[in-house]
């Protein structure tokens, strides 16, 4: 147990650090493009929503390939290799004199951050599995707080040169390497693991195969996908809403979305172990996300600022699903499978990023146009609170007592 502690410290880290590096780039990197641009804010808009599908696109492909990969070599060299190619990768972009070395520096972005899966299956290994709800509470606080700080320190450091946060990331992810060189442990026994790599699973659509063959599993996929779904709601929508309805200037919603991340760490890191404990992985799981569903509703409906900051509690209790989810499909799978599980949620996350933009951005274009003698700006909301209501329905069917986990 103090071997999966400290490990999980370390791997608690090495995510923040990824996020952090990922975070401080987002303030200045469209800054960087609409200057490549020549000032065209247009232009520029469709270039980085092009960045945006190609890093997705690169998440889907290779999340499960550095999966599979971790299951038959070890999680180590996986993690390590790619910690030092994300530092490679952001000093290309400290560099790029054009849009194409940028464009580049994003595809390989994409790629080397795919090893955030591998990390969590790290955490998986160590992990006894009555213990893992709580642990991957502790990485959704990772995200957290990487995502809160990180557009604050890359914003404060754009002011002085738009290329210094893309150092500073690179810098991050270097020392992450290192210090990870010197005192990351392998995790997953050779005996453990893959005896052979096949080719036929080493994409998406092949270690997707590994859903299909277990029914829970694949029930469970399809709740975190569509929860994923609804998730975008908030990168699509969130700073559109804000500004049409309430009239918030930069400084309220950039606010406003660090007061969510700090909600969501408290509920990762506080209240998962605690809930779960008490009511079991199954009962958070649908809390969880009941509750969110109630938060994305309320901020569809509140009319004034003040009810919608009053659902931010509620919305920031769907922080206990994910957690919850991810220790019952950890449950699912052998010791040698949790990487090719992890590489296909990391998968299954991607293609929900890549199909959700058009559903929100157009639900609220529609709910918005001129030609409404009514306007429904909520409607996006809405929308996402279905999607959560469908997701808490299909767990409680796919997570029920007869569907309980065999032993492996």
């Amino acid at each position: 147990m103090r071997t999966g502690k400290a490990a999980l410290g370390f791997i608690f880290v090495t995510i923040l650090l990824d996020m952090l590096a990922l975070g401080v780039i987002v303030p200045v990197l469209p800054t960087l493009v609409t200057a490549f641009q020549h000032g065209d804010t247009a232009k520029a808009a469709e270039t980085i929503g092009l960045y945006a599908t190609v890093w997705a696109l690169m998440q889907f492909v290779f999340s499960p390939i550095l999966g599979l990969l971790s299951d038959r070599f070890g999680r180590r060299p996986v993690i390590l290799l790619s910690n030092a190619g994300l530092a490679l990768d952001y000093a290309v972009m400290a560099l790029a004199p054009t849009l194409g070395w940028l464009f580049l520096g994003r595809v390989f972005s994409g790629i080397t951050s795919a090893s955030v899966p591998t990390a969590i299956a790290y955490m998986t290994d160590v992990t006894p599995p009555e213990d893992r709800a709580r642990s991957f509470g502790f990485v959704g606080a990772a995200f957290g707080l990487g995502f809160v700080v990180g557009p604050a320190v890359g914003g404060w450091l754009g002011t002085q040169n738009p290329r210094l946060p893309f150092w500073v990331a690179g810098g991050m992810s270097l020392l992450n390497a290192l210090w990870g060189l010197f005192v990351l442990p392998e995790s997953l026994p050779k005996e453990k693991r893959r005896t052979r790599l096949d080719l036929s699973t080493a994409n998406p659509l092949g270690t997707l195969a590994l859903l299909r063959r277990h029914r829970e599993l694949f029930g469970l996929a399809s709740v975190n996908f569509i929860g994923w779904v609804a998730h975008e709601v908030y990168p699509v929508i969130f700073v559109l809403y804000a500004t049409y309805r309430y009239g918030w200037n930069e400084r309220t919603v950039g606010t406003v979305l660090a007061g969510v991340g700090a909600i969501g760490i408290v509920v990762s890191a506080g209240l998962v172990g605690p809930v779960v404990k008490a009511i079991g992985e199954r009962r958070t799981l649908l809390l969880g996300t009941l509750l969110g569903a109630a938060g994305f509703a309320l901020y569809g409906w509140a009319p004034a600022a003040g009810f919608f900051l009053a659902a931010l509690p509620v919305s920031g209790l769907w922080g206990l699903a994910g957690p919850a989810s991810q220790a019952l499909m950890s449950k699912r799978v052998s010791a040698s499978e949790q990487g090719e599980l992890q590489g296909a949620l990391g998968s299954v996350r991607s293609l929900a990023m890549l199909v959700a933009p058009s559903i929100f951005s157009l639900t609220f274009a529609f709910a918005i146009a001129p030609e409404r003698s009514v306007k429904h700006p909520g409607a996006p909301w809405f929308v996402a609170a279905g999607l959560l209501v469908l997701a808490a329905a299909l767990a409680a069917a796919v997570t029920r007592p007869a569907h309980a986990p065999r032993p492996l």
